[in-house]
């Protein structure tokens, strides 16, 4: 299979990619600076592309089987209105001119997998989510809203479309994790305001996991939550994630805290609760690698 990964070079990216090269498959990497990602990944078929100003060159296309859309900036930082335009065209923007690439060249890929997120749903307490809940309220529900309206033009250009809702990605080198590490490892880490909003994680590898999966099973289609059957509160985190690492972890952070060095905006979403299942994964026959939270932090922290 030859597959096509926008945002090749961030960490969901990279390790899809090593997983596809792993077993016999063909990757082409889309990226700002090819000659920045190549050494890294030599084995990529690396091409330049400006994702909010251009399609994608057309020699990147050629012969594409699957397309794995995952670009995006990051979510964590102030929240102001020059960081949500940069999230929204990252996403949205960038997402249309990918498919107008596609759209204008002589190869349709077979599928096209999706990115979305679980922010989807909102602040929603302790409401048991799936894939069929309603959509939440304000910006961070509103982009991925947006985004997948975007990506639903790829089923038009004759793909079978799948929209990756993902959660909170566990891994011991980026995102979360590498945040929260310092503070544990000093003994000074614990709870995110009353703790008892929910974490919607999953484990690198069952996210890897999901997306071949469904690049490789035809009857997967539509939206897919991207989160472990077992979420857990923040509290509840925290207390797990000091005991993998030997460490307390029972100093409660205020969310004024959090919104003095992010904003209000961003103190609000990682302080809210998103109590996310997998419905459709599991009624699909999707086996989890990491369901519970204790065996997949000892996988990722304990040496």
């Amino acid at each position: 299979m030859r597959v096509l990964i926008t945002g090749a070079t961030g960490a969901i990216g990279s390790a899809l990619a090593d997983t596809l090269l792993a077993r016999g498959d063909e990757v082409v990497g889309l990226t700002r600076d090819p000659a920045k990602a190549r050494p890294k990944n030599p084995t990529v078929s690396w091409h330049a592309w400006q994702a909010t100003t251009e399609r994608p060159p057309e020699e990147a296309l050629e012969n594409v089987d699957a397309v794995v859309n995952l670009i995006g900036e990051e979510i964590n930082q102030r929240l102001t209105d020059s960081a949500k335009r940069r999230i929204r065209e990252s996403r949205i923007t960038a997402s249309h001119n990918l498919l107008q690439g596609i759209e204008a060249s002589d190869t349709t890929p077979k599928v096209f997998v999706g990115s979305s997120a679980i922010g989807y749903y909102g602040d929603r307490g302790e409401s048991m989510l799936d894939e069929d809940s309603q959509p939440g309220d304000g910006f961070m529900a509103d982009i991925p809203v947006e985004w997948e309206a975007e990506q639903r033009g790829a089923e038009s250009l004759g793909m079978r479309l799948v929209l990756v809702r993902t959660g909170l990605v566990l891994s011991s080198e980026s995102g979360l994790l590498k945040q929260l590490l310092p503070p544990f490892k000093m003994g000074v880490g614990g709870p995110l305001g009353s703790g008892d909003q929910y974490m919607s994680w999953i484990h690198l590898d069952d996210e890897v996991g999901l997306i071949v999966w469904a690049l490789d099973d035809d009857r997967v289609s539509g939206v897919i939550n991207a989160t472990a059957p077992n979420p857990v509160t923040n509290k509840e985190f925290s207390k797990a994630l000091g005991k993998a690492i030997g460490r307390p972890a029972i100093l409660p952070t205020p969310k004024a805290a959090v919104a003095l060095l992010r904003g209000n905006e961003l103190a609000e979403l990682v302080t809210g609760s998103a109590r996310v299942i997998p419905r459709r994964a599991q009624d699909l026959g999707y086996s989890f690698r990491y369901p519970d939270l204790d065996p997949a932090l000892r996988d990722l922290l304990v040496s």
